[in-house]
C-alpha cells in the first residue's frame, strides 16, 4: 500500500497550491479519503474528507470556502485545491485512506505560506 503526496512548496499569502495524493496497492474507489495537516508544535488537524464516490465532502471551518477536495477514481488520486492561502496554513499535509477500521497514511508534503 502506498499513498504519495506531491505538490507542496512555498507560496505567498493569497496564493494557491494543488496537492495530489496518488494511491496504490488497495482498492482506492472503496475508501474514503481525507487530508490532514500538522503545523510545528501543534496537533494534527483534519482539513477535510471526501467519500469513496466523490459525492460528499466536508471541511474544517478554518478552510471552508478556500479549500476543495476532489478525487479521480480512474487515476487513483485525490486532490486538495488550496486557494487564498494564509500563513497559518503552513503545515505538513498528509492524505489518509479509510474504510471501516482500516486506515492508511501518506508521508506528507510541506506547504509553507510566507512572503
Amino acid at each position: 500500500v502506498q499513498l504519495v503526496e506531491s505538490g507542496g512548496g512555498l507560496v505567498q499569502p493569497g496564493g494557491s497550491l494543488r496537492l495530489s495524493c496518488a494511491a496504490s496497492g488497495f482498492t482506492f474507489s472503496s475508501y474514503g479519503m481525507s487530508w490532514y495537516r500538522q503545523a510545528p508544535g501543534k496537533e494534527r488537524e483534519l482539513v477535510g474528507s471526501i467519500d469513496n464516490t466523490g459525492g460528499s465532502t466536508n471541511y474544517a471551518d478554518s478552510v471552508q470556502g478556500r479549500f476543495t477536495i476532489s478525487r479521480d477514481n480512474a487515476k487513483n488520486t485525490v486532490y486538495l485545491q488550496m486557494n487564498s492561502l494564509k500563513p497559518e496554513d503552513t503545515a505538513v499535509y498528509s492524505c489518509s485512506a479509510t474504510r471501516w477500521s482500516t486506515r492508511f497514511w501518506g508521508q506528507g508534503t510541506q506547504v509553507t505560506v510566507s512572503s
